[in-house]
C-alpha cells in the first residue's frame, strides 16, 4: 500500500502496550468503580475477571519498565495510524453526520474492555460497549505465520474489518442482530456468521476506496482475499482439528468471507453489502 510518510495520522489511538507486567494492566479504585457500573449496564461481571488477574500477577514495585519495542514495530503502529485515519475519513464520506471515529487499543497479552477482558489469543476484536477496537500486534505476525497470509493489505483487512463492526453498531446493525439471537438462540450462529459477512464486505467498501485514490498496489487485493480465506472457520477447524462443522460456525467458511470482501471490493458500495438478504 503506498501511504504518504507526510500523511495525516488518526490521533484515536490507545497504546496500552507498556501497561503492567505482560501487557496487563492494573487498575486502581476508581477503575473498579467504572467496571462496577459497567457490569451493571452489561448484565456481566466484568470487575472479578480484572481483581483475580491482578492478584495472580507477580507482585512488583516501582514504576512499570519503560516500553521496549522495535523500530520496525513503531514503524507499524505510524502505518496504523495512517490506516485508521484513512478509514475514518472514507466512513465520514460515506455516513455524513452519522459516523462517530472508534479508537484502536493496541496492548500485549490482556487488556480490560468494556466487554470484559481481552485476550491476544482472541485476536483482534471490537467492543460495541465502548467503541473501541483492540489489537495485539502480535497477531500480524500470526498472520504471517500461522495463518500464511503476509501483507500489509491483509492487516489493513483485519483492522477494516473491525470497524466496519463499528459501523454496524452505528447503523443499528450490531443491536437488532443481537435481539434476534436472544429471541432465537438456534439461529444465533448463522445470524453471527451474517454479521461477520457483512463487516468483510464494509472492508471491501473502504479497500475500493483506497483502489480509487492509487493506494492499492498491485497485488494488495489479493493479500486480503488471502487473509479472509485464510481465517475463514472451515479453515481454523481444519487446522485446528482435522474437522470441519458447519454447524458451528460464528464467522463463514473460507469461501463465503473472500466473496463478501470481493464483493465489497469490486462495488465500494455499502448497499451490496446486505448479507442478511442474501442469506434469507
Amino acid at each position: 500500500m503506498r501511504w504518504n510518510p507526510g500523511g495525516e495520522q488518526s490521533q484515536n489511538v490507545e497504546d496500552r502496550r507498556g501497561a503492567g507486567m505482560g501487557g496487563r494492566s492494573t487498575i486502581g479504585l476508581g477503575g473498579v468503580v467504572i467496571l462496577f457500573v459497567l457490569s451493571l449496564i452489561f448484565g456481566r461481571d466484568l470487575v472479578s475477571p480484572v481483581l483475580q488477574q491482578q492478584a495472580e500477577a507477580p507482585q512488583t514495585t516501582g514504576q512499570a519498565p519503560p516500553l521496549e519495542t522495535t523500530p520496525q514495530e513503531e514503524a507499524k503502529v505510524k502505518e496504523l495510524r495512517f490506516m485508521l485515519r484513512d478509514l475514518e475519513l472514507t466512513w465520514a464520506n460515506l455516513l455524513g453526520g452519522r459516523y462517530q471515529e472508534p479508537r484502536l487499543v493496541l496492548f500485549r497479552g490482556a487488556t480490560p474492555s468494556a466487554c470484559g477482558m481481552g485476550e491476544s489469543a482472541m485476536g483482534p476484536f471490537y467492543c460495541p460497549g465502548d467503541r473501541k477496537v483492540y489489537l495485539d500486534l502480535e497477531f500480524f505476525d500470526q498472520l504471517d505465520r500461522r495463518f500464511g497470509a503476509p501483507g500489509d493489505f491483509a492487516q489493513a483487512y483485519v483492522i477494516a474489518h473491525e470497524v466496519g463492526h463499528h459501523v454496524q453498531n452505528l447503523l443499528g446493525i450490531e443491536r437488532q442482530v443481537r435481539a434476534l439471537q436472544q429471541q432465537s438462540p438456534r439461529q444465533a450462529n448463522q445470524l453471527s456468521v451474517l454479521m461477520e459477512l457483512q463487516a468483510d464486505c464494509f472492508a471491501g467498501v473502504w479497500g475500493h476506496s483506497t483502489a480509487q485514490r492509487d493506494i492499492l498496489e498491485p497485488g494488495d487485493a489479493e493479500e486480503g482475499l488471502r487473509a479472509a480465506s485464510a481465517i475463514g472457520d472451515d479453515a481454523l477447524q481444519r487446522q485446528s482439528s482435522g474437522r470441519v462443522r458447519p454447524e458451528s460456525f460464528t464467522h463463514g467458511s473460507a469461501a463465503q468471507r473472500g466473496e463478501w470482501l470481493r464483493r465489497g471490493l469490486e462495488t465500494g458500495d455499502i448497499k451490496s453489502c446486505d448479507t442478511f438478504k442474501a442469506g434469507s
